[in-house]
Parts: C-alpha cells; sequence; structure tokens
C-alpha cells in the first residue's frame, strides 16, 4: 500500500513537472526553427534571433521594461523594507491597521481596478498640478513601485519577525547607535528577503501587462504590451526566439540568487554558531 502511494505521488509530481516546463522547452526548440510558421518544424536556424536583434520596436520595448523593471524593484524594496520595519518594530502606531490593509490591497485586489484607479489618479493629478504632462516612463515607475512594494513589504516583515532582536540590542548595549547595530546586524540578516523581494518585484514588473497599459502613453510600450499586440496579429517565430533568451536571462539570474541567497544563510549560521560559542 505504500509503495503504491508512493508511486503515485511520484507518477503526479512528474505530471506537474512536465505539464510546466515540456511547453517551455517546446518554445526553445522551435525557437531554432527555420519555417517561418511557428507550429511547423522546417529544419534548424538561428535566422529569427538575428531578425529579433534587428527587429528595433521590440528592442526598445525591451529596453524599457528592463528599466522600469530595475528601477521600480529597487524603489519597491527601499519603500517596502522601511514599511515593514515600521509594521514589526512600532505596533503601537495608530495607523498601523490602516498601514496593513494598504499593503495588502494590491495583492487582493484586481489589476484592473488598481490600473483604473491609477489612470484617474495621474489624469487628476495633470488637470490639477499639470504633472505628468503625458503617461508613459515616469508613470509606469510609480504604478509599479506601487504594487511592487506590497509583496516585497510582506516578504520583509516575514524575515523581520522571525529574526533575533536581541543581537540588535547587544550591538546597541555594546555602544552601536541604532542606524549602525541595523546596518551591522538586522540588514545582513534580512538580506536574503531583500534579494527575494527584489527578484519578485522585477519578475511582476516586467511581467505586467495590465496596469502598464493603462498608466503609459504613446511610445512608451513595455515588452508585455509589444508581444500582446503581436499575438492578436498572429505568432511569428522571432516572439520564440525572444522568450528563449528571456527564459535563459531568468535562468541565470534565480541562479545567481539562490548561490548569493545559499552563501549568506551559511555565514549567517557560522555567525551564530561562533556567537553562542
Amino acid at each position: 500500500m505504500g509503495e503504491r502511494r508512493s508511486l503515485l505521488m511520484v507518477s503526479i509530481l512528474c505530471f506537474g513537472i512536465a505539464f510546466l516546463y515540456v511547453p517551455i522547452l517546446v518554445l526553445i526548440v522551435f525557437s531554432f526553427n527555420d519555417s517561418p510558421l511557428v507550429a511547423v518544424w522546417g529544419g534548424f536556424s538561428t535566422r529569427w534571433y538575428v531578425e529579433l536583434f534587428q527587429n528595433t520596436a521590440i528592442l526598445e520595448a525591451a529596453w524599457l521594461s528592463l528599466q522600469v523593471g530595475v528601477i521600480a524593484s529597487t524603489g519597491a524594496v527601499i519603500l517596502g523594507t522601511l514599511a515593514a520595519i515600521a509594521l514589526v518594530r512600532f505596533q503601537g502606531f495608530r495607523g498601523r491597521f490602516l498601514l496593513t490593509g494598504m499593503v495588502n490591497a494590491p495583492m487582493v485586489m484586481p489589476e484592473v481596478i488598481t490600473a483604473i484607479s491609477q489612470l484617474l489618479l495621474f489624469v487628476s493629478m495633470a488637470q490639477m498640478f499639470h504633472w505628468p504632462a503625458e503617461r508613459g516612463f515616469s508613470t509606469l515607475i510609480i504604478a509599479h513601485v506601487a504594487f511592487c512594494m506590497s509583496y516585497v513589504t510582506i516578504t520583509v516583515q516575514s524575515r523581520l519577525q522571525s529574526a533575533d532582536r536581541s543581537l540588535e540590542e547587544a550591538a546597541i548595549d555594546l555602544g552601536a547607535g541604532p542606524v549602525r547595530a541595523f546596518v551591522d546586524i538586522t540588514l545582513p540578516i534580512i538580506a536574503p528577503s531583500l534579494i527575494s523581494g527584489w527578484l519578485l518585484g522585477f519578475t511582476i514588473s516586467i511581467d505586467d501587462l495590465v496596469i502598464s497599459s493603462f498608466v503609459t502613453g504613446p511610445g512608451a510600450s513595455t515588452l508585455p504590451m509589444v508581444i500582446y499586440s503581436k499575438v492578436k496579429l498572429g505568432v511569428t517565430p522571432d516572439v520564440n526566439a525572444l522568450a528563449s533568451i528571456v527564459i535563459l536571462i531568468v535562468g541565470i539570474g534565480v541562479v545567481i540568487a539562490g548561490t548569493v541567497m545559499r552563501r549568506a544563510d551559511r555565514q549567517r549560521q557560522l555567525d551564530m554558531e561562533m556567537a553562542a560559542r
């Protein structure tokens, strides 16, 4: 009975992995297809990679998405960390319940509602303050920071709650100021969550379509918007090449982030063992 159950669990696991990753492998294989038809194999070729790097619309959209993703995720990490510190370290202030609701709202609210509200906000600001004069890069940054910040706050908050506050208090007792104790003690402890929050924010930002479509204007199309417009007219093989490059970049980033976080955890464990001795 136990062996059958184990075999069933392994079969379900293999099916789930195949369901997730076989389409990605097929996409990568067909990115080297010589045929102009996406689903018809016409021989091995790298022609679509060459055409991809000659497509200025896709390259400009990719560069814009990369800029927005990096800036938005960095801003979200800064603001999200400050919000997490306020929620964990200062639990007695009156606006804590309101701040908690504001942090959780973007994660449970439909994206289209968030997009419409942000669009109305930017339109009202343009009428009242004459800024932003037009929707584009700046409005994309503000909107992406707003909804990425929630995910970063939750990630950092869980790490702060499990962190040992006595280490920071010991550093203060030894003469370090609150800021120095936080930088030297708490910041290395929550560093893995900061990296995770940054990667999560970057992924959500670069993948967003709905909110970006509402808050941007002509001449500032992100990569998902360009791909979506191409899909509506029919998928071309250069989209497969683009997706393969994105998968490669994401895979490299995941490996690097995993390595850094693993080393940080090992160093933290060594420091705690040395402190215990």
